[in-house]
């Protein structure tokens, strides 16, 4: 599958020389292939040299994107030349789309201003952004105002372009599920589905007792619990968990995978405690960090946002994602800290991942009702962290992201575990704190803070604090 489906807009004007049009297309061509992207672009024989400069050209060109607009993630235009602006700002709203924008010119060569190879596009961008402002579209904007395709600068570009498209698409039509009810006391995980909804966002829920309830009638001999148990036991060490917490995990793990299939679910958030303890006796944490693993991200304590989070870090990442506690100070260095949880994280994270019990819950409710935790530490790295939190008191959505390393310092502890360097991190934790964040966001192993940063402001108009230290 391709790495995304960009329409392709080539502006144009007619009196700039027709060869820079034809080397447009042949680099993008190009670029494309080597980027494993698809282009949706009108034929040459289309209109002009296949470029987009008239209302007829705008017309065939947005009929084009229209007809494939169901497998289109965003939109490249491309500027040779200056480019018609009123020829660009029409194709896409005569295509119908509502995807992200990308804008890029060419440069011109020093030595080649002249009327054979003169391009403009300098001037043509300001005013292809300038129409696109005026007809209501969001876009984006190359690093350097112009520049070539076929360079490193653009690369980096198209591929934060291309995370951009993941993102914003993916969280339009993501489906959550909420298993069970958030723990009583955490009012942190509270949260409006409403606002959620108007950005495309579904939660769809179920009471944990259903969810119980069918994995108690499922038998031991049923295929699908040996099916699951065998993953289980394939999927971490587990030589300390008693052989009928693995196959009442697989029992529930068996009824979990079913509800999400059929209500089309993109990520799941769990009530982790105290009730499965109490009434199920195991820890569901090894199946979250197996679906997450998945990228079928799961959230603790019915974290929805936090879920939310998770899976805007896969998309713009393509790797699993997990939910953290900001938990602990790391002795007296004010720039890293410790991320915690007892605990559910992706195997990727985890390269000596070990199912255990919850030993934190442990001292309430028994070591034998917590068989089910995984733990592990987190190796050194790059490191994305991100929270998205629905503010009602302001109506907004506000959101933070930032980036840092997982470091290997020394951490005498227990569960799933990291030492992280972030620098101004006290910086962040009073923005945190000042604004009434969750203890809770999401981690990545990856660094793609400017990919959400650019998702959330320009194409969602979320409130974005992009933490730079």
């Amino acid at each position: 599958m391709a790495r995304a489906t960009l329409a392709v807009i080539v502006g144009n004007r007619d009196f700039f020389p027709d060869r820079l049009v034809t080397e447009a297309r042949a680099d993008i061509m190009k670029l494309f292939k080597e980027m494993d992207i698809e282009a949706v672009i009108l034929d040459e024989k289309a209109a002009k040299l296949g470029g987009v400069e008239t209302w007829t050209h705008a017309k065939i060109c947005g009929e084009l994107f229209k007809k494939n607009a169901e497998r289109i993630d965003g939109i490249l235009v491309v500027l040779p030349n200056f480019g018609d602006e009123k020829g660009v700002a029409d194709t896409v709203k005569l295509s119908g789309l509502n995807v992200p924008i990308l804008v890029q010119a060419y440069p011109d060569d020093l030595n080649q201003l002249t009327v054979e190879r003169r391009r403009d596009g300098f001037c043509g961008k300001i005013s292809v952004c300038n129409d696109l402002r005026q007809y209501g579209y969001a876009y984006s904007l190359t690093d350097l105002h112009t520049v070539h395709p076929l360079t490193d600068s653009f690369r980096a570009d198209l591929a934060k372009f291309a995370g951009v498209c993941r993102v914003v698409k993916g969280l339009k039509n993501a489906r959550f599920g909420a298993i069970g009810a958030r723990p009583g006391n955490f009012n942190t995980m509270r949260f409006s589905e409403k606002m959620l909804q108007n950005y495309g966002m579904s939660v769809v829920t179920v009471d944990f007792s259903e969810i119980l309830g069918n994995a108690a009638r499922l038998s031991e001999d049923d295929a699908r619990v040996k099916e699951k148990l065998a993953a289980i036991k394939g999927y971490a060490k587990h030589d300390s968990v008693p052989s009928p917490s693995l196959v009442r995990m697989a029992k529930l793990g068996v009824v979990i995978d079913n509800w999400m299939k059929e209500y089309d679910l993109t990520a799941s958030a769990l009530q982790c405690w105290t009730s499965i303890q109490q009434n199920y006796h195991i820890n569901v944490c090894t199946l979250m960090s197996m679906m997450s693993e998945q990228l079928m991200p799961s959230a603790c304590e019915v974290d929805i946002t936090g879920v939310a989070s998770m899976y805007a870090l896969q998309l713009a990442s393509g790797s699993p994602s997990a939910l953290v506690d900001w938990n602990n100070n790391y002795g007296g260095d004010p720039d890293k800290c410790v991320l915690f949880h007892c605990g559910n994280w992706a195997k990727s994270f985890l390269p000596g991942i070990e199912i255990k019990n919850a030993e934190i819950l442990a001292t309430t409710l028994g070591t034998e009702n917590t068989y089910g935790a995984v733990a592990g530490r987190v190796p050194a790295g790059p490191l994305t962290f991100a929270r998205i939190s629905t503010d009602d008191n302001q109506g907004i959505i506000r959101t933070y992201m930032g980036e840092g390393m997982f470091t290997d310092d020394p951490l005498d502890t227990f569960g799933a575990r990291a030492v992280v360097h972030v620098p101004g991190l006290q910086k962040m934790m009073k923005y945190i704190c000042k604004n009434g964040f969750e203890h809770h966001c999401a981690m990545n192993a990856s660094h793609s803070a400017d990919i959400l940063a650019e998702a959330f402001e320009t194409y969602f108009g979320w409130d974005v604090y992009h933490h730079v230290g």
